[in-house]
């Protein structure tokens, strides 16, 4: 497996990690737990050593998930996982709002590794920007535990430039995790340059449009109520069908290449900057090997300036949240 480091850090992950949310949450029907133990072991014998989790998916269970399945593996692999939403008291999934004050990231972390298993967080994001919240104090909170030997490493998700700036000022910033795929290229603008001057690495979740972008999902597909995607508009029947044009390019290439789409959407991204460490979902045996397999695709200069003028001329139908969700991001 190649390896990549997240920017200026000295923290070396495969060139593909994987995202975990989907084994416990966000889905229906989440994977059963053993099955997802020997899918994680799977990975691990695969090359995968990047992982990446979250108190909220769940709430808690995906944590103790990988506690549990990569408790073998310390020293082997790199979990990342986040702080700053305010969890229902009840148990029940999803949240009830932000909450970034210092203490409380303090007691998310202290759980955290506990159900982890482990004696110090390897990268730890805040999951949303929190807008009472000074961003200084985020930094500060955390270069404290990373002071403390409790946490390696500071990141922020969906965090906009400046937030960025500011954070990196206090405490570096190792990574920064935001959608990033070819129907979202939104970070080009801002993020992405920031990160290359101050030397951050960048993680893409749903490189692969949260499914789409492999050609499997059609204006037929449905989703579960509990699926994020029943509520997404870009995931309308409508929005759907519009954008097979999307698909259609991804194929015209992949037939050149000898590659699926999802492994053309996945080489893309990796071209792009040798800082950059997408985090496909998955929990199967064959779509994770097909996703290794992007590992193996060349996109040659000419490919990519292809590829660019016809995403140019494409216009996404959808946005990729609703406008509640879209106001907690790129703050």
């Amino acid at each position: 497996m190649q390896k990549r480091k997240l920017g200026n850090s000295n923290l070396e992950v495969s060139a593909l990690g994987l995202g975990c949310m989907r084994m416990t949450y966000g889905d229906s029907p989440v994977g059963d737990k053993q099955e997802m133990i020997s899918f994680l072991h799977a990975a691990v014998d695969r090359g995968i050593t990047f992982f990446d989790t979250a108190e909220v998916y769940g709430p808690f269970t995906n944590e103790e998930l990988l506690g549990e399945a990569l408790s073998p593996f310390h020293g082997q692999v790199v979990i990342a996982t986040k702080f700053g939403h305010r969890l229902h008291t009840d148990g029940s999934p999803g949240f009830s709002g932000l909450n970034s004050r210092p203490e409380h990231i303090k007691q998310v972390a202290e759980a955290s590794l506990k159900r982890l298993k482990l004696d110090a967080i390897d990268l730890f994001y805040q999951h949303r920007v929190d807008p009472d919240v000074p961003i200084e104090d985020v930094a500060g909170a955390v270069k404290e535990l990373i002071q403390e030997g409790k946490v390696k490493h500071f990141g922020l998700s969906e965090a906009g430039a400046q937030t960025i700036r500011r954070a990196h000022a206090v405490q570096p910033v190792t990574a920064v995790e935001s959608e990033y795929s070819l129907w979202w290229r939104t970070p080009e603008e801002q993020v992405l340059p920031v990160c290359e001057e101050l030397g951050i690495g960048f993680v893409p979740f749903s490189p692969l449009g949260r499914g789409y972008l492999t050609g499997k999902i059609d204006e037929n597909t449905t989703f579960a109520s509990s699926d994020i995607r029943s509520r997404s508009p870009r995931y309308t029947p409508e929005a759907r069908k519009a954008n097979r044009v999307v698909i259609d390019l991804l194929a015209r290439i992949g037939e050149q290449k000898g590659a699926t789409p999802a492994q053309i959407a996945l080489a893309w991204l990796l071209a792009q900057k040798p800082w950059i460490v997408p985090i496909p979902g998955s929990r199967k045996l064959e779509r994770l090997d097909e996703n290794i397999g992007a590992l193996a695709v060349e996109l040659k200069p000419d490919d990519l300036r292809e590829i660019k003028s016809a995403i140019s001329k494409i216009t996404i139908v959808g946005d990729r949240y609703a406008a509640k969700e879209q106001r907690m991001v790129g703050r």
